[in-house]
């Protein structure tokens, strides 16, 4: 039986960017299991070389976050929390340019959420629209977001935002997923390449490989039964497009990914 060609798609290449680690209780990832644990978890951004030009899954963190004391202390160290590791090697700008662009090349970023890992260089990114879900945006400024929203990093009144509603396709090629359950707005994504190939970004809806394989609920999540739904949405997703799951916190799935400047395409 001859394969079934691949449809068209707008997606050139994808780059993983890995932007860093998160030092955290086990129990963050994995709802009431692993609590002795402590984890150094990657953060990561996903580049999309595309028809349209770049666009950015994720805006990584911000850099200060982690190599400035006064901000560490201010956003850390005084909620007796450990501050992120972030390495020359780290920095998004030094990963740009090995792929030969820079901040001004991206035109659109497109947010998982806003916890304070996934929005930390909107600050370069003002001239580029941003597209979030809409309840996530509410929410994010809203009076009490919670620990994780650091307003300052995605307040900007110059940033262009473009809100969404629910699963939508920015262009051929990627489609964007309603997630939402560990936060209100969250959403993933599928994308397909050239060669047929197809990804699943599950961003935050599943840390860890356990929780998609043992159906393990993150931590931290808004609505348990809809935080559930969305595992199990990923995973018959996967299973339709015979598509590979790029996790984005795996301590250990990220050290078999292809890392920026390699590429998948």
């Amino acid at each position: 039986m001859t394969p079934t060609p691949p449809s068209p798609t707008a997606v050139r290449r994808l780059f993983v960017l890995l932007c860093g680690f998160e030092i955290l209780p086990k129990t963050v990832s994995t709802r009431d299991r692993g609590g002795r644990f402590i984890l150094s978890e990657p953060v990561c951004s996903y580049l999309l070389d595309t028809q349209a030009g770049w666009v950015l899954l994720d805006a990584g963190m911000n850099p200060d976050n982690g190599r400035n004391p006064k901000r560490m202390q201010e956003k850390f160290w005084s909620q007796g929390l450990a501050a992120p590791v972030i390495r020359e090697s780290h920095l998004m700008q030094q990963q740009l340019t090995a792929v030969g662009i820079g901040w001004a090349d991206i035109r659109q970023v497109i947010l998982s959420h806003l916890h304070y890992d996934h929005c930390g260089e909107l600050r370069h990114l003002t001239h580029a629209q941003i597209c979030v879900q809409r309840r996530e945006h509410e929410h994010a400024f809203g009076a009490d977001p919670g620990m994780a929203y650091f307003r300052d990093e995605y307040c900007a009144p110059q940033l262009h935002w473009a809100l969404q509603d629910g699963d939508w396709q920015p262009f051929a090629g990627l489609n964007l997923l309603d997630t939402r359950g560990h936060t209100h707005g969250h959403q993933s994504a599928l994308v397909q390449l050239p060669s047929g190939l197809r990804l699943v970004l599950p961003f935050d809806a599943g840390d860890l490989q356990e929780n998609f394989e043992e159906e393990i609920l993150p931590g931290e999540c808004v609505d348990d039964v809809a935080a559930m739904q969305a595992i199990r949405r990923l995973k018959a997703l996967e299973r339709e497009h015979q598509a590979v799951r790029l996790l984005f916190h795996d301590p250990v799935a990220i050290q078999g990914m292809r890392l920026c400047p390699d590429f998948y395409c």
